[in-house]
């Protein structure tokens, strides 16, 4: 019997054996580890404006504004801004980067701004200006 099962065994063809691929060596979690989330892949976003207080600053020209390097950068702002009061008055003025101005501030014409009926220390939105208007004047809402 030892040679019938010998060669039963060494006549028949044997069954290949499954080639496995390698298994990673550390455990799955410490692959999930390595995958950046999804919000680390977005893009950073900068604000489209921020909410400043309005300074009156005499020295200015009514087509000035004069603000901070770190709130224009925070905002791209490099030459021209625009800032709105309480939804009813926008204006769009040549942006003065000063770094003496506050971060949270930006300094205008206080004849211009009187004209208008808005006060000094007056809470206001300030954004990039992408339009063609005259600069210093009140635009339409």
């Amino acid at each position: 019997m030892d040679s019938e099962s010998k060669q039963g065994s060494e006549g028949a063809p044997a069954p290949e054996e499954e080639v496995k691929p390698d298994r990673p060596k550390a455990p799955i979690s410490r692959l999930v580890e390595m995958v950046p989330s999804a919000s680390s892949l977005r893009e950073e976003r900068r604000p489209r404006e921020k909410r400043i207080r309005l300074r009156y600053d005499p020295r200015l020209k009514p087509e000035e504004a004069r603000i901070s390097p770190s709130l224009a950068k925070e905002l791209g702002i490099e030459d021209f801004l625009e800032i709105t009061v309480a939804h009813r008055h926008r204006f769009a003025f040549k942006a003065i980067i000063d770094e003496e101005a506050e971060p949270n501030r930006v300094y205008v014409n206080p004849d211009l701004m009187e004209e208008h009926g808005i006060a000094d220390n007056s809470i206001a939105t300030v954004r990039p200006y992408r339009g063609g208007e005259k600069l210093g004047v009140r635009l339409e809402v």
